[in-house]
């Protein structure tokens, strides 16, 4: 089956008892059992036929053996790091998005889970950075928000070497352009807020995992945290996901004619973009992937000018999130990204300088002229 007919007919389709082409919502909490523990469903944190249909697709979609659905992509993440226990390391990409470095941090160093930030671009200090209570390598590919790629078998590699799981934020992708679990991931994340949804109106974060054993490890933890999607949102982003292949197209179309503009802007002083020749990674991702994605990074030189540029533009939205048919513009330093420390910010090099767009569905040369006016300003 391919992509496109996969994303319509993938998972659970349609209702086999009423007819109906649409899943239906099952808005319900809990089920009538025709027998002491004989039953169909029992109760909805448990199951729920809407959010089952949905983690059957996704669990298609990137071809793993089992889905979850959770309440956000950090709930999600929340979900696979309670699969480890106090004393566990984990190495962990460095660019990443704030709200994960926030979690690992903030929250679950309370816990003594011991995190590792490394390039993980680079195998060498992955390799470098296991420890012997190591128990995962945790990836973002491309990464948020300075797009470096990571090259998904070179770190398998290094899992089987030290018996790891390979955990891959898969949300700038999504399983339209790349499946990590083809590449041997063990498990892999999705905000489906962002690219899966696609329409700015559902919060939800999605796992596939590989084996029947990761599994049943994470719907223990799943049912017991239960911090699930409920059944409204799930049809939201099971519609959402049947138009992802021709999104993600057309945002890839609009992407391209939006670096070219910006590589012809003398006042840009760097563009990261992973479909640029001469981004570091390119050929990697190449190989792994079957497109760059509609997200870019740019620098103007200042947070001054750029908060300028954010203040001037009418067709991109300032705004959190990214992956929407809308283009979105946001200042990571102080948005998304605000949340890691200023000194730590630069030395990954996410600037005060630094924009981050997300490129919707629209006409590229009104998206073009938007941009052009406001640095022009």
């Amino acid at each position: 089956m391919k992509k496109k007919t996969q994303l319509i007919h993938g998972g659970v389709f349609g209702d086999e008892h009423t007819g109906a082409v649409s899943t239906p919502i099952y808005q319900v909490s809990t089920y009538k059992q025709n027998g002491v523990g004989n039953f169909a469903y029992e109760y909805s944190r448990t199951g729920n036929p809407t959010r089952e249909a949905l983690e059957s697709l996704i669990a298609d979609l990137e071809g793993g053996h089992r889905g979850f659905a959770f309440g956000s992509g950090m709930a999600a993440i929340a979900a696979v790091m309670n699969m480890y226990k106090s004393g566990d390391h984990i190495v962990f990409t460095d660019d990443v998005y704030g709200g994960s470095y926030r979690l690992m941090t903030k929250v679950l160093n309370r816990f003594n889970l011991d995190i590792t930030f490394v390039d993980t671009s680079d195998p060498e200090k992955v390799a470098a950075a296991v420890k012997d209570n190591t128990v995962a390598i945790y990836v973002e590919t491309p990464t948020n928000p300075l797009l470096k790629v990571t090259d998904i078998k070179e770190m398998k590699n290094i899992a089987d070497a030290h018996n790891l799981h390979l955990i891959v934020d898969n949300t700038f992708s999504t399983p339209y352009f790349q499946t990590p679990i083809a590449l041997d991931a063990d498990i892999v994340l999705h905000s489906a807020t962002k690219y899966l949804g696609g329409h700015s109106d559902v919060v939800a974060g999605l796992a596939v995992v590989k084996s029947e054993e990761l599994g049943e490890e994470l719907h223990f933890v799943q049912n017991s945290v239960g911090g699930i999607l409920g059944p409204q949102d799930s049809w939201l982003l099971i519609r959402g996901i049947k138009t992802l292949g021709l999104r993600m197209e057309q945002t890839e179309k609009n992407t391209a004619k939006i670096v070219e503009f910006l590589e012809n802007r003398d006042d840009v002083s760097t563009i990261y973009y992973p479909g640029r020749p001469d981004h570091p990674g390119h050929e990697t991702h190449k190989i792994q992937a079957t497109g760059f994605g509609g997200m870019i990074s740019f620098d103007v030189g200042s947070g001054e000018r750029a908060e300028h540029v954010l203040a001037k533009t009418r067709y991109f939205t300032l705004a959190e999130s990214l992956g929407a048919v809308e283009s979105l513009i946001s200042l990571p330093a102080k948005m998304t990204h605000a949340s890691i420390p200023r000194e730590r910010r630069l030395e990954l090099g996410i600037t005060d300088g630094l924009i981050r767009v997300s490129i919707g569905i629209e006409d590229a040369e009104d998206l073009i002229a938007d941009l052009e006016q406001a640095l022009d300003s």
